[in-house]
């Protein structure tokens, strides 16, 4: 082995030159490195990591530190000073962001290594959020699965993909509650409720991180933006939030909360004012709750600019005051900003912050690198991108999640599933601006996967009918943003918008297709840029022109079957009372035109749930089901009447999905009509396959707490389960309620309350199930 490429695969942090030229210690650095390639991927214990970072600390500069604590992009945002990326590799900065190509990566992980003064591995992160190059459902669609398990396989894959690349760092998963369908990035998350959040967060994690992060398949995850990013003033992105203490702790932390107790290694701020003090430098966030309360011992990270932007906030006074605020709340690192890498040397040396101060917020950064196994394996193998992501087994796994993701709202006259023998459907028009629309299926998050792999609706009922049926496609008038996307701009905008001639001729000409044909499949939705970031919407309804388009194919009076491509809840509520049968895929990823047309055509029983409530219309948002008592009685002519020109109730609730078979869920039983508080009580109910095929049931149990220090929400997830059922079987499920699912946190008594009062039961499909029991905890 020569000198120079010893130099560059052993990690050298910490040593002298002197030490270096000592022949044992050349051989033992040998022998390390092949003890260490022999085991990669090994647990490295807790002890070794404090001993490890206690020594890097030791010898690093008060800048080399500081430099820790900074991210820089391999592009400079608007307005943001930053070195350029062999720069930073140079100087030891922490962390780079925007970086994909493997060669680029190892070329400046090779700077990092081999020259810069201290040799620490550069972390190099990106928003991996539902995929890499293999793109899967988005993590709202994923939601819809109520299955946990398509959540941590698909990050699975994607930390696996991402890995193999060179990226080390994900900044995901977002578990922030959104109830306003308004906010465009109620996409990235779970949707409306802290119980199913919580199970899909701690699923995220664990797939992206695994059980070890040193393994060559695994990333280091990002919970993120801490906290209520998810609740804006009009669900207008970044606007202000204000959130009470109760619904902090009882809505908005247990999906933080899940992906803290399920490892995660990283936090990310938010951007936005939380009660008037901006997340980035909200040491209640980042201290009280956090680190004191839950004990967290990873780092946090600012989202891009968010340091800077406790300036812009009239937060702080100056780029050092958003320095000292950002680091003192506890921020361990500046996304790309700039600003902790220009002002925290000046805030110590003029005795604002102390050394040591610097030394614990640069302690779990080292840490993380080191339990990623960066220091003993800093390169990435070139060949190996390719070969990772030509793995058919990623390619079936993200067919399967959109399958499982897939909800069925409407199916009347059993229109679906269509017959795929050509003997009933000759001939079959597929209609619509999405059917076609690789860029939907991905979303803006996704759009740095691999296009060419992206199966459309279109190319998906194709593959699955072959000869047997002549299918026609028309697109129909386009879909545009009105007001242009900043992301957009960078990854590939809508298309033009039409004029109205345009528009009239494009859907005459699906009118006249729809005609000459059997049955009508219309695909319908939202852009890749209409949803996400920056990407709220003032209305819900179909945007541009998809609703004139949808009725006069509706007009023609062929079978019309509805597919909707889209990050949120829709207004839909013309289709939901004319439309035979709709099929909500949400952002079904890489293979969702194939799991799609498998759905349409009776290869698999959609079984999927909404995750979030579905408006009657846009004026009924924020809406959400797990709302507290009036004072006016729900069902009461009074409760009904509140908005004078609609009803209160949604078009579809919570926990809503059809399937091709039906199920029927009753005998209820507690095990105990009374238990003490700390006990624990069962509830189980009998389900049964009461259709003609095989299918999947989401049983769902809710709770509501009759009485107590607070009013309690009208009803409250508190359990579970996707199962599958032959035609005919019968299965028995139970669920078992303890301290975790009927404590509350309590603004009177500032802790988690377990109160001695009554509680209802009730279990089924849906948030509205009737099926209802009761039980007591007693002193």
């Amino acid at each position: 082995m020569k000198m120079i490429h010893l130099l560059r695969v052993v990690p050298l942090a910490g040593w002298s030159f002197a030490r270096l030229c000592s022949k044992s210690v050349i051989l033992g650095l040998i022998l390390s490195q092949l003890l260490t390639a022999q085991t990669s991927g090994t647990t490295i214990s807790e002890k070794e990591v404090r001993v490890r970072v206690d020594d890097l600390l030791s010898k690093m500069t008060l800048q080399e530190k500081i430099n820790q604590m900074a991210q820089v992009g391999a592009y400079a945002l608007p307005g943001t000073p930053s070195l350029t990326p062999d720069e930073a590799a140079l100087q030891g900065i922490g962390s780079i962001l925007w970086v994909k190509d493997p060669v680029q990566i190892n070329k400046l992980q090779h700077i990092a290594v081999e020259q810069s003064r201290m040799h620490i591995p550069v972390l190099f992160g990106l928003d991996v959020i539902h995929g890499f190059d293999t793109i899967f459902p988005a993590p709202l669609t994923m939601a819809a699965s109520w299955d946990p398990t398509v959540a941590e396989k698909g990050q699975a894959v994607a930390a696996r993909e991402a890995r193999a690349s060179g990226i080390a760092w994900t900044f995901a998963p977002m578990v922030d509650i959104a109830r306003d369908a308004r906010w465009g990035r109620i996409i990235e998350g779970a949707g409306e409720d802290p119980y199913l959040g919580a199970a899909m967060a701690r699923a995220q994690v664990q797939g992206f991180q695994g059980d070890n992060l040193a393994s060559p398949d695994h990333v280091l995850a990002c919970a993120k933006h801490f906290a209520g990013y998810g609740a804006p003033d009009g669900g207008r992105d970044y606007d202000s939030v204000y959130i009470s203490e109760d619904q902090l702790w009882n809505v908005y932390f247990p999906p933080f909360k899940a992906a803290e107790e399920a490892g995660v290694g990283s936090f990310m701020s938010a951007y936005m004012d939380l009660n008037n003090v901006p997340a980035t430098g909200n040491r209640f966030l980042m201290h009280d709750v956090l680190r004191d309360t839950w004990g967290f011992k990873g780092f946090v990270v600012s989202d891009a600019r968010a340091v800077a932007d406790l300036v812009t906030h009239g937060f702080a006074h100056d780029a050092e005051d958003a320095a000292y605020r950002a680091a003192t709340a506890g921020v361990n690192m500046d996304m790309v900003g700039g600003i902790y890498y220009g002002n925290l040397e000046k805030l110590v040396r003029a005795g604002k912050i102390k050394e040591p101060q610097i030394d614990e917020l640069t302690r779990p950064i080292l840490a993380a690198k080191i339990r990623l196994g960066l220091f003993e394996h800093p390169y990435v193998d070139e060949s190996l991108h390719a070969q990772v992501v030509s793995d058919h087994a990623s390619t079936n796994m993200a067919r399967w999640a959109a399958q499982r993701s897939i909800t069925l709202l409407r199916n009347e006259g059993n229109i679906l599933p269509l017959d795929k023998t050509g003997k009933r459907i000759s001939s079959l028009a597929v209609i619509g601006p999405l059917a076609d629309d690789r860029m939907a299926q991905m979303s803006m998050w996704g759009s740095g996967g691999d296009r060419k792999r992206v199966v459309t609706v279109i190319e998906g009922i194709r593959n699955f009918l072959g000869d047997r049926v002549r299918v026609e496609y028309v697109k129909g008038p386009n879909v545009h943003r009105q007001i242009p996307s900043y992301f957009g701009r960078m990854l590939g905008e809508d298309d033009p918008q039409l004029t109205p001639r345009q528009t009239q001729e494009e859907i005459s000409k699906a009118v006249t297709v729809a005609k000459n044909c059997d049955a009508v499949v219309v695909v319908l939705g939202e852009t890749a840029f209409l949803s996400g970031e920056s990407a709220a919407r003032s209305t819900l309804e179909l945007p541009g022109n998809q609703e004139d388009l949808l009725k006069a194919v509706v007009a023609t009076g062929k079978p019309v079957v509805l597919v909707l491509i889209n990050g949120r809840p829709l207004d839909i509520s013309w289709a939901a009372e004319n439309v035979s049968a709709i099929v909500e895929a949400g952002i079904p990823g890489s293979e969702g035109g194939d799991a799609i047309a498998d759905a349409l055509f009776g290869d698999i029983n959609p079984g999927g749930k909404l995750p979030v409530t579905w408006p009657l219309h846009t004026g009924q948002v924020p809406i959400y089901y797990a709302h507290n008592l009036s004072n006016v009685p729900e069902g009461s002519p009074i409760y009904a009447g509140r908005y004078s020109d609609i009803p209160t109730t949604p078009l579809y609730p919570f926990g809503y999905g059809l399937s091709y078979t039906t199920f029927s869920i009753t005998d209820l039983k507690i095990d105990s009509p009374a238990t003490k508080v700390g006990g624990t009580v069962t509830a189980s109910v009998e389900v049964e396959n009461t259709g003609k095929i095989a299918g999947d049931e989401v049983v769902q149990l809710y709770i509501h707490q009759r009485a107590g220090q607070a009013s309690r929400p009208v009803r409250e997830l508190k359990g579970f389960r996707r199962i599958t059922l032959a035609r005919g079987e019968k299965r028995s499920v139970k669920f078992t309620l303890g301290k975790d699912e009927l404590s509350y946190w309590s603004t009177i008594e500032k802790k988690w309350v377990l109160e001695p009062e009554h509680f209802d039961v009730w279990v089924g499909e849906d948030s509205t199930a009737k099926l209802h029991g009761e039980f007591a905890l007693t002193k």
